[in-house]
Parts: structure tokens; C-alpha cells; sequence
């Protein structure tokens, strides 16, 4: 397959960059059990990429739990605090960055998650944020209206960029099947690299599917590639 060569790059935080899915699906089974509920990996799959009101709301309704969406959130939050310190970079993540950034490819990251919940996520990985040109945060962002699969994010993100580049200049790298559909839609080609238990023909929409960043070659996308 021939992919088009592209000038800046976009990606996902949560279960590309750091290894937060399964906190996020920790804290979700914790408090669902609470009600007598079980959170499952089905209802989980429909739900990554997604802004967290939106992750609140889709559990509340799909298994009918006696609580508003704060206080479902407030809960999760709790433990997500507790757990946070832990967090991890996925393998192939800081390489890749780095290259990119090293090399003077414009970088920006572009999450679902909020300002707040990505400053305790990434306190402990504060240099390696420091390599993206902006952050976009779209559950904090007043300009992200809507969530992936909604293309806004992606839209917004690019447009902070200096030289504000065609969105088919730009590469998208994400996890999540709503994230690719956003991404698409925002005529962006995009990488994904999901979660192993993701049926991979859920992403063949995708313009490249790979099982770890450390797979990716920079060069078939025109970038430079690893020295």
C-alpha cells in the first residue's frame, strides 16, 4: 500500500503513549461493582478515545447505575489518583518521539483526557511532554465541542500548529477505534496500534495497523527515518 508522505504528527495519550487503559479499567470495575454491576471489556471497547463525561455517561446508562454523572466521575477520579503514580510509557514511545522531535518534525498531542488528568498522569514524564510542539486536550478544551469520533479534536489540534498545515499532511497515531474514525474523518491518514484484545478487523479502515510503535518506520510516510 502506498501511504502519502506527511509533514506533522498527531497522537493519542491514554493506550498509545502511556499504559492508562488499564487503570482507567480498574477504577471503572471498582466502582460499577459497587452497584453490583460488571464493567466489560465489551462496553470498555466502545468507550476508548472517547471525552470522560462521555465514558460516564455511556456506563451509567448501559448498566442502569443509581448515580449523576459527577458523582460517577468523582468516584473514578478518586481511585484514578491513587493509581496515577504508576503510569507508564508504552514501548516504542519515547523513541519515537524523540526521533521525531530531534529531527525537527512538528509534534502535538491530541487526547481525549483533561488538562488535569494529564498534568497527574504525566508528572513523572514531564521531559517527555516538553518534546510536543502543543497540547490538546479536548475534555478541558472549549474548542473541542465534540468527542472522537467526532474529527474535532484532530481539527483543532492542526490548526495550532505555526504554518497550520492541510489536515492530509498530517499522521495521526491512535489506539482506539473511535479515535481512528476521528481521524479519518478528519482526512488525516492514521496508525493505529490497539489494544490486543481489539479484533484487528474492527481497524482495517486504518491506513497502517501495527502491533507496537516499535514497529513503526517513520520513512514510509516520507519522515526521516532512524538513523
Amino acid at each position: 500500500m502506498a501511504f502519502k508522505p506527511v509533514s506533522h504528527v498527531l497522537f493519542d495519550l491514554d493506550g498509545l503513549l502511556i499504559d492508562s487503559e488499564k487503570i482507567y479499567t480498574k477504577s471503572f470495575e471498582i466502582v460499577c461493582g459497587k452497584y453490583g454491576k460488571a464493567f466489560t471489556w465489551e462496553l470498555n471497547s466502545t468507550i476508548l478515545g472517547t471525552q470522560s463525561h462521555e465514558c460516564a455517561d455511556k456506563i451509567i446508562k448501559v448498566l442502569e447505575l443509581p448515580v449523576t454523572r459527577d458523582e460517577f466521575m468523582n468516584e473514578c477520579q478518586e481511585i484514578n489518583e491513587q493509581l496515577f503514580s504508576n503510569v507508564q510509557l508504552m514501548p516504542g514511545a519515547d523513541k519515537l518521539v524523540s526521533h521525531l522531535h530531534q529531527k525537527g518534525i512538528p509534534i502535538a498531542l491530541a487526547t481525549s483526557s483533561s488538562e488535569d488528568s494529564v498534568n497527574k498522569k504525566m508528572k513523572d514524564h514531564t521531559n517527555f511532554l516538553n518534546k510536543f510542539h502543543h497540547l490538546t486536550m479536548g475534555s478541558s478544551d472549549p474548542e473541542v465541542t465534540k468527542g472522537k469520533p467526532d474529527p474535532a479534536i484532530f481539527l483543532v489540534c492542526s490548526s495550532r500548529f505555526s504554518d497550520k498545515p492541510k489536515p492530509e499532511k498530517c499522521l495521526v497515531f491512535e489506539d482506539a477505534m473511535n479515535g481512528v474514525k476521528a481521524a479519518l474523518a478528519a482526512n488525516m491518514q492514521v496508525v493505529a496500534v490497539p489494544d490486543p484484545r481489539i479484533d484487528k478487523q474492527e481497524l482495517s479502515m486504518a491506513t497502517l495497523l501495527l502491533v507496537s510503535l516499535e514497529d513503526f518506520k517513520p520513512e514510509l510516510f516520507g519522515l526521516p527515518a532512524y538513523d
